[in-house]
């Protein structure tokens, strides 16, 4: 998503060493026994919760990426994703500007972070590492609506910048390739899934998401998702639900941009877990929240 601004100061990772896309070499070779041990746990305990909290999507790209075992090899994944979708992987340091972000994705290429968090940052991190990044994102790039959904956004990139609405851009990756939330059908009837990789990569959030009675639910709209502040500090107080993943690229495809930014980059966001009036949080048995 739209980042903050890169410097070498202050962010984890080699910059220094970074090309003019900000792209560098993975270094496979260099991720040490020790780091490989703490992916394969971190692996274990998010998998797991996948397998019931995840949408279908995820868990069928989990395991067509078969990196169970250890740091996975971007070259060896991008043979997976570029036949399925026709995107690769990218190594990066790190965060990377706004700009380079946006020109990768609308080539079909993820940035990746390469560096892998410290054993004591398990529960918590505040810059995107290997983990986030492949294990939460990755998965879902085998999917060809997410796949196109993140093309077209990157492609977007450039309007927003120009016309100073980037936050409003930035909700709508925010909403739903970070934090999204699907209906699916399943065995039992239907249920509340998550795709987003900022959830899917944390243990807390992967149940809070999808089971907590009191968090606010709202049906997709790229409008209204455009228009609502997120907090990185904490759990999401608000969450989107998409009926399939093909309505991200249809009504991103359908909507015109420009009005909505002209209309709220300089309004404030709606504060999380507001609900505006006439709105109704979604359920599974069609009833508001309590």
């Amino acid at each position: 998503m739209p980042q903050p601004s890169t410097s070498a100061s202050g962010l984890r990772g080699e910059y220094e060493g970074a090309r003019e896309d900000y792209t560098l070499a993975q270094d496979w070779h260099t991720y040490t026994p020790a780091m490989h041990d703490r992916w394969r746990h971190l692996y274990a305990r998010q998998s797991a919760l996948a397998a019931t909290h995840a949408a279908r999507s995820f868990r069928e790209g989990l395991a067509r990426l078969d990196c169970a075992n250890g740091i996975p090899r971007f070259d060896e994944a991008n043979r997976v994703i570029a036949t399925a979708t026709g995107w690769q992987l990218v190594a990066v340091p790190g965060f990377i500007p706004d700009a380079v972000f946006f020109e990768h994705l609308a080539h079909r290429r993820f940035p990746v972070t390469r560096w892998l968090r410290e054993e004591h940052e398990l529960d918590y991190l505040v810059e995107p590492d290997v983990f986030h990044d492949f294990f939460g994102h990755v998965p879902m790039l085998l999917d060809p609506a997410v796949a196109d959904f993140l093309e077209l956004y990157g492609r977007a990139g450039a309007k927003a910048m120009a016309m100073g609405a980037l936050d409003m851009l930035a909700r709508l990756y925010w909403y739903t390739i970070e934090f999204g939330l699907i209906c699916e059908e399943g065995a039992n009837g239907r249920a509340l899934k998550a795709f987003g990789a900022g959830i899917l990569s944390s243990a807390g959030e992967t149940r809070f998401s999808v089971e907590d009675s009191a968090v606010l639910r709202l049906p997709f709209d790229p409008a209204r998702v455009q228009r609502t502040g997120y907090r990185i500090d904490t759990f999401q107080q608000t969450y989107f639900v998409l009926d399939s993943l093909e309505q991200l690229i249809a009504q991103l495809s359908a909507l015109d941009l420009s009005p909505l930014y002209a209309e709220g980059r300089h309004a404030p966001p709606v504060e999380p877990g507001a609900l505006l009036p006439g709105e109704t949080p979604f359920t599974l048995a069609g009833e508001p929240n309590p």
